[in-house]
């Protein structure tokens, strides 16, 4: 989304997860770089480098180095509270 995001975002348009957890952000307000596993070369690869899983989306946090895999709008929330993106 913008180049001052401190949000990677690994996810494909396909994946519901996805869709619901870009929806939450969106509401909060947060910026977020989007990389489309489908569409980004390496992207996929660096999803399961940082969370160890082929799971999506995988959302890492620069503040913190912390990431999240499948995460609901309730965790997505706590974490950018904890981070004070919100």
């Amino acid at each position: 989304m913008t180049n001052d995001a401190t949000i990677d975002f690994y996810g494909a348009d396909w994946c519901g997860d996805c869709r619901r957890a870009k929806a939450a952000l969106d509401r909060f307000g947060v910026a977020y770089d989007l990389h489309d596993i489908e569409h980004e070369d390496g992207a996929a690869e660096k999803a399961v480098e940082i969370s160890g899983q082929k799971h999506i989306p995988v959302i890492r946090f620069a503040a913190d180095g912390s990431w999240l895999v499948e995460p609901s709008a309730t965790q997505l929330e706590a974490k950018c509270k904890e981070l004070g993106l919100l």
